[in-house]
């Protein structure tokens, strides 16, 4: 783990990752602002924090490794990278365009930093369960980092890959149930109710800790309990707000994959900059 950075560093980040995450959206552009804003903390702790990985060295087979299952949120593992210097900011004003390497979905020929091709939800925990299985044979001792949607444990390939992950006692895989209680149409429970989260993932071998998506030390902490069984795999599900920091898109659906009008976005500019200026 890096323990350079404070709790209040990464913090910070977490807000400078939704800044960037608004400006790269822009003005009447439809972007996955709702999920990338419930990611912040959590891909801040992870980048900044938990994983071994060198933005100089992007291709270090001993690197960590992050595959985003719900791909349709990168626009925040972009906003990590160019925070570390792997991505220029400049790239930011041509997201989702053919002109830039920041497209809607992730594209590992594209964009420097992407270790899957996701968007197609469900398959992002297969997708680790493969780099898992060749790290152990490689004899390395890296870990792979999943983040998953809740919305997304309604597809059945998720339930197979966890119980083979567990079957193969791969505890370098640790994953992460964004559990923002909304999907692109409305509320999980109102389109595909899934209960006892907590239990399917015991019943399929797992290590089970539930935590607050947004409190940096729980956070923390919870990496720390997930690190401490190398036998088992663990899976934190975070307890988040869709479109978290922007008043008018916490717990709103309607930003799932939205776009704002100037003033909506001069508004989430100006709200995510107050608090900014808080750490000063």
């Amino acid at each position: 783990m890096r323990d350079r950075r404070t709790h209040e560093d990464l913090e910070r980040i977490a807000w400078n990752l939704r800044a960037h995450v608004v400006r790269m959206i822009g003005v009447e552009h439809p972007g996955h602002l709702g999920g990338s804003m419930s990611l912040a903390e959590i891909v801040s702790v992870l980048f900044f924090f938990a994983m071994r990985f060198d933005p100089r060295n992007l291709h270090d087979p001993n690197r960590d490794r992050l595959v985003l299952s719900k791909g349709h949120s990168v626009p925040v593992q972009y906003a990590a990278l160019v925070e570390l210097g792997v991505i220029d900011s400049s790239e930011m004003a041509c997201f989702k365009t053919i002109r830039g390497m920041l497209q809607g979905h992730p594209d590992m020929e594209a964009t420097p930093g992407m270790e899957a091709v996701t968007g197609s939800l469900g398959q992002g925990l297969s997708i680790a369960f493969g780099m898992a299985l060749g790290l152990r044979s490689d004899e390395r001792s890296s870990r792979i980092y999943v983040i998953i949607g809740d919305g997304e444990l309604a597809e059945g390939q998720i339930w197979e890959a966890a119980m083979a992950i567990a079957r193969y006692k791969l505890g370098n895989i640790i994953a992460f149930v964004d559990r923002n209680g909304l999907q692109a149409t409305g509320a999980t429970k109102d389109v595909f109710d899934i209960p006892y989260i907590q239990e399917k993932w015991q019943a399929c071998g797992w290590n089970v800790h539930t935590t607050n998506g947004h409190d940096i030390p729980a956070l923390c902490d919870a990496l720390s309990w997930a690190h401490g069984d190398t036998q088992s795999p663990s899976v934190i599900i975070a307890e988040t707000v869709k479109g978290k920091g922007i008043s008018f898109a916490e717990h709103s659906p309607s930003f799932h994959n939205g776009a704002l009008s100037q003033e909506q976005y001069d508004t989430a500019i100006a709200e995510i900059e107050a608090v900014r200026r808080s750490f000063a």
